[in-house]
């Protein structure tokens, strides 16, 4: 008799306050995970995403069920595109671990997808940003969203290589996107990342710059194999071996994607144990790269001489040795562990048609994935030194034994 009924689907200011506890905590946790990300409201949702240039959206995961609980919701995603750009917006999703049904909007979505906190092989570069032009030139309206899992290191690989396909410097792109995409501009923050987007540059300018009613013709580089000779750590500290995994990105007919192959498997030891002779001389060719439009200099012989024993006696250093030297083509990732099993100290990743002369030197902030027990193996003037031969391609025939020179490492 006493009870006040409430009006038939009113509801109660109980259940009306649990709603907006609900929202906010959600909305508390999305913030939590995006981290420095910048965020934006669209259509009433406070969504992770961002506008990189007007026609360019950066954004993270528009995620489905449990994962939408601290990701974008992918039909709050869908709304705010629906009601900014309805018709004019196509996706591109760079995940391999996560998909979702395309159709969630209209079909317009292209995958370039590979594998998190690394590159993809610059065939996918090329194609992405050609898709992508394609896109905004058949339209004014028309813009481009760009998303990989958190929306920041893929995600402003592919989009700074595309700023640079426009015509933009590397630095520049790198610069921009992490200016509009982060608080606290750290956007492409990994260093093989960053260094593949300045691969694309030098690809760029023998293509000319771009403008939306025109294509640029950019021809990729042709494979080059080169022979990793030896593999050496300079200054390290509380470790005796590194164990060293070396893979590429191995192609797969009909598939964008290519995973990582295993290609080698092998342990760096104290130099100076029975696994090395480090007083026998080697001998390395240097590919000097040039700024002019010559096609014809020859490499040059190097020799590396007997004066690096006072560096190897003074400091803690690791090296392998190839009795049969390793041939490597293409996408190349580089991974050390502290144990055969597990324990990542770090990893580099590069592209063999860009090493221009028989070594690649990385000091460690040039190193991916650095974390706190790689960091403490490394001393002051720690130095990775990859060593190659020459190419077995035609294009990087071996020179005449002439021309010597020494070559000084690091120390």
């Amino acid at each position: 008799m006493g009870l006040k009924l409430s009006k038939k689907g009113q509801k109660s200011p109980e259940s009306k306050m649990n709603m907006v506890v609900r929202c906010l905590w959600k909305n508390y946790i999305r913030n939590l995970v995006s981290k420095k990300r910048r965020r934006m409201l669209v259509a009433g949702y406070d969504l992770d995403m961002t506008y990189i240039t007007d026609r360019i959206l950066a954004m993270s995961f528009p995620a489905e069920r449990m994962r939408a609980m601290y990701r974008n919701p992918l039909w709050q995603v869908k709304s705010a595109l629906d009601t900014s750009h309805r018709d004019h917006y196509k996706v591109y999703n760079l995940c391999i671990e996560e998909d979702y049904d395309p159709l969630h909007f209209n079909g317009y979505v292209e995958r370039f997808p590979f594998d998190d906190n690394h590159v993809p092989p610059l065939t996918m570069v090329k194609e992405f940003c050609e898709d992508v032009h394609a896109w905004l030139a058949s339209d004014p309206k028309n813009i481009a969203v760009v998303h990989c899992m958190a929306g920041k290191g893929r995600t402003g690989l592919m989009v700074s290589c595309y700023l640079v396909y426009t015509g933009m410097s590397a630095d520049k792109a790198l610069h921009l996107y992490a200016e509009r995409r982060t608080t606290n501009n750290e956007g492409v923050s990994i260093p093989s990342q960053r260094r593949y987007v300045g691969y694309w540059e030098k690809e760029m300018s023998r293509a000319g710059r771009l403008d939306l009613a025109s294509s640029p013709y950019v021809n990729l580089p042709q494979p080059c194999t080169r022979e990793l000779q030896h593999i050496r750590l300079y200054d390290t500290a509380g470790i005796n071996q590194v164990f060293v995994v070396v893979s590429e990105l191995q192609e797969i007919s009909g598939q964008r994607y290519r995973p990582s192959v295993e290609v080698s498997k092998t342990c760096c030891r104290r130099i100076g144990t029975d696994n090395e002779k480090s007083y026998e001389s080697r001998y390395y060719y240097s590919f000097v790269e040039s700024n002019d439009e010559k096609k014809d200099e020859e490499p040059r012989l190097v020799v590396q001489m007997d004066t690096e024993s006072s560096i190897i006696y003074q400091k803690t250093c690791l090296g392998y040795h190839y009795q049969k030297p390793l041939p490597l083509t293409g996408d190349v990732r580089v991974i050390f562990y502290e144990k055969l099993i597990g324990g990542r100290l770090f990893y580099v990743c590069f592209n063999t048609a860009f090493i221009t002369g028989s070594l690649l030197q990385f000091s460690v902030t040039d190193l991916d994935k650095v974390g706190q027990k790689g960091r403490s193996i490394c001393g002051p003037s720690f130095c990775l030194e990859l060593f190659f031969g020459p190419s077995s391609n035609a294009s990087c025939s071996m020179p005449a034994i002439e021309n010597v020179e020494e070559i000084q490492l690091c120390g």
